[in-house]
């Protein structure tokens, strides 16, 4: 498989070493390819890499395939809206597992209020469909290049995203509990 030079992947022999535990990974592949990842923090046991929408799904790609990291399980994709009164106003969050590692990263993606768009990553794992629609559903985020992006919990004609944090509590006409 060959790749592009913005999409070179880095040699095994950079991350064989860094293997032992997600955040040594995530730390070398910030530093072999440091447009994937503007930050990695460490909280509580859990690993996150910050990553800009543009890159995700090279990395998620790159995480799924390489024999070094074989994320090959999507465990959740879900949204946060941080509030009207911060930007980014959105995250965008992926749960990976690698089932041969045993190991367990968090993937997350900050997008504006006026710009609520990412790349669908269901060319890369097909649960990542379900997941986008429910954070479509209740977030707005969009997902461009997803197959089928539509309502999956709320009716079709629900107006607006009923987990974002402007939402009025009781809903729109002619849903609202009056």
């Amino acid at each position: 498989m060959e790749s592009s030079p913005e999409h070179a992947v880095p040699s095994s022999e950079k991350l064989s070493n860094s293997k032992q535990t997600p955040s040594a990974l995530l730390t070398a592949l910030q530093s072999a390819h440091p447009e994937w990842i503007s930050e990695v923090r460490e909280a509580l046991n859990e690993v996150t890499a910050v990553v800009p929408r543009e890159h995700i799904v090279a990395l998620c790609t790159y995480l799924k395939t390489s024999p070094d990291t074989k994320f090959d399980f999507l465990s959740d994709i879900c949204g946060a809206d941080l509030g009207v009164e911060e930007e980014p106003r959105f995250e965008v969050n992926y749960h990976l597992f690698s089932t041969r590692h045993y190991h367990r990263i968090r993937l997350k993606v900050l997008l504006n209020e006026d710009d609520p768009h990412v790349q669908s990553v269901t060319g890369v794992w097909r649960t990542a469909n379900w997941h986008e629609r429910e954070t479509f559903d209740l977030f707005g985020v969009v997902f461009d290049g997803h197959p089928d992006l539509r309502r999956i919990l709320l009716p079709e004609d629900w107006q607006g995203h009923a987990l974002r944090k402007d939402f009025p509590l009781r809903g729109y006409e002619p849903y609202s509990l009056k």
